[in-house]
């Protein structure tokens, strides 16, 4: 008898309420769009870290930290690219992403 498959992070936050959007979440962004060739994993985390940080998206920024921490960039890095956003999205924006930062690099 094989183990059961463990359940992937879109399925722990939403499979119960929304399984096609954690499928989608797990098959489409997941499974192609980061894995697409044009862009490497570490540019990928930086557009999306400054995207979630440009608009306020703070409930998903730490699981993007936490990634962008394991494609190569350094938390200097990534305090350095919240210091320049706050010059183009705002200063709130970019302290909001300081504290969620701040909690995930403390683990």
């Amino acid at each position: 008898m094989s183990e059961p498959k463990e359940r992937s992070r879109a399925q722990q936050l939403m499979g119960d309420f929304a399984p096609k959007l954690a499928e989608l979440t797990d098959d489409v962004l997941f499974g192609d769009v980061w894995e697409r060739e044009g862009l490497s994993q570490r540019d990928r985390s930086l557009i999306t870290v400054a995207a979630l940080i440009a608009n306020g998206n703070t409930d998903q920024l730490p699981g993007h930290l936490s990634r962008a921490k394991a494609n190569g960039i350094s938390e200097a890095e990534l305090s350095e690219v919240m210091t320049h956003l706050a010059f183009y999205t705002g200063w709130p924006r970019a302290i909001s992403a300081i504290l969620v930062a701040k909690e995930v690099f403390k683990k």
